[in-house]
């Protein structure tokens, strides 16, 4: 009884899947390191301008969210997607490890 598995396919697949999780990575790293900035100066510009009575933030509100956000996180159950990225072992695998690459790197 014969597989039907190609492994220049299968190489090919992990290969390219490897290339755009690197990229992908990469870029990831550097996007969160902008999103991180700007968030940062946000919550600097809102404590200057609450310094000054020019407006008035709801600290409680805001941290709010992030509570929540680590409630969800830590209910166990993983989310569709990542089922969904399971099923496709030979293209997930070299993008994951290709990202992880890219993320370091990045």
């Amino acid at each position: 009884m014969q597989i039907g598995i190609d492994p220049q396919q299968l190489g090919l697949e992990f290969g390219s899947g490897t290339v755009i999780g690197g990229v992908i990575g990469f870029a990831a790293k550097k996007v969160a390191k902008l999103i991180a900035v700007i968030v940062g100066l946000e919550l600097a510009l809102f404590k200057f301008l609450e310094s000054h009575g020019i407006m008035t933030v709801d600290w409680d509100k805001l941290s709010a969210g992030l509570l929540k956000t680590g409630e969800v996180a830590g209910s166990g159950a993983p989310p569709s997607w990542i089922t969904t990225l399971l099923s496709m072992v030979s293209v997930s695998a070299g993008f994951v490890g290709g990202f992880m690459l890219g993320f370091q790197k990045g």
